[in-house]
């Protein structure tokens, strides 16, 4: 047994600990109507590989702009209230207990609080240092790098060739 005595309580939210946590209101920037109170339980224990938040949506607000991350994987598990979850253009119904995975680039996804209570959902992703997003209803894509981000209309987005070395296959 080690010697070196650590402050392992650090470690641990009890029940009374996320109940006492000051949570923050957080708007969309491209959506107004996407409104959540924000517990980041992830930054309350130290980690930073990972965002864990506990999120809370009043009735008939969204809990974020309808999105698709290009590099980070997200969940949702729904702890309270229910919601209608939309992912690309399919709408479901979603409660208590249930569970969300949404895979790096593949679909675009928003969750609305269509209920009469409050929505809690527990989502959790990744948090890298570059990531890609795209807003498809607002034509818009970010680029975050270092805790820095654009933002670009989709008309605005250029692909120039670029001579990688390899031969192109109409060579």
């Amino acid at each position: 047994m080690s010697s070196i005595s650590k402050d392992t309580r650090k470690y641990l939210l009890t029940a009374a600990d996320i109940e006492a946590l000051e949570g923050q209101e957080i708007t969309h920037f491209l959506n107004p109507n996407a409104v959540r109170l924000n517990k980041s339980l992830g930054d309350a224990v130290g980690m930073s590989q990972m965002g864990v938040h506990m999120i809370s949506v009043e009735p008939n607000h969204h809990s974020t702009e309808f999105h698709k991350h290009q590099y980070e994987e997200e969940c949702i598990y729904i702890l309270e209230g229910s919601g209608e979850l939309t992912i690309e253009e399919d709408k479901y119904n979603v409660a208590k207990g249930d569970f969300v995975g949404l895979p790096a680039n593949e679909v675009a996804h928003s969750l609305y609080n269509n209920g009469n209570e409050t929505l809690v959902c527990l989502v959790m992703g990744q948090r890298l240092k570059h990531d890609i997003g795209d807003y498809p209803n607002q034509n818009k894509r970010i680029y975050r790098h270092n805790g820095k981000a654009e933002v670009v209309d989709y008309e605005n987005i250029t692909y120039p060739k670029t001579h990688t070395g390899r031969k192109e296959p109409s060579e």
